[in-house]
């Protein structure tokens, strides 16, 4: 499996721990969207996308299985995020 592009919309959002959502595509036949670029405590991480179960917590959608690929997600999102830094951030609401 190659992740085979990466896309990065930084978002400024005052008091928000969320800098941008990324979409990636896996061998240029499968796209994954709405990857949160978050802020936390021992620097930047990715959290992959979710919904809120019946119960009131959340439950990824599609995840890496392994420890490998999701450093390997991990490392291509940031390091796409790194290259958008000079780029404009959208504010969102």
């Amino acid at each position: 499996m190659k992740i085979t592009s990466v896309n990065v919309r930084k978002i400024e959002k005052e008091g928000s721990r969320m800098k941008g959502i990324a979409s990636i595509l896996l061998d240029d036949s499968f796209a994954v969207h709405d990857i949160r670029i978050i802020e936390g405590d021992n620097g930047l991480f990715i959290a992959m996308p979710s919904r809120k179960t019946a119960t009131g917590g959340y439950r990824d959608i599609a995840h890496p299985i392994n420890p490998e690929v999701r450093s390997m997600f991990e490392e291509a999102i940031l390091k796409a995020y790194e290259e958008a830094e000079d780029a404009p951030a959208s504010e969102e609401e």
